[in-house]
């Protein structure tokens, strides 16, 4: 008990710390994000996502899409 003595005196009283108080409360934060992330993660995986098809297009068809738009502009200019 009287090697502690020296540490003691060598303790700034000026000085904070955050203690043990300090260390539970960040403790209590850390397991409370940890909970709330494993409970995200479990609702994420409840969660099912289905991508609506994509309108597939014949090669032809993509081809023709803008000669049939560079007519209908053209009829619409035509009939101003």
């Amino acid at each position: 008990m009287t090697h502690l003595v020296p540490l003691a005196a060598e303790v700034d009283e000026d000085k904070v710390t955050p203690g043990v108080l300090g260390f539970i409360v960040f403790a209590v934060m850390a397991l409370a994000v940890w909970g709330l992330m494993k409970s995200m993660n479990k609702q994420m995986g409840r969660i099912e996502f289905k991508e609506a098809p994509e309108a597939e297009e014949t090669p032809g068809a993509a081809k023709e899409a803008p000669k049939e738009a560079a007519r209908g502009a053209a009829k619409g200019s035509a009939q101003e």
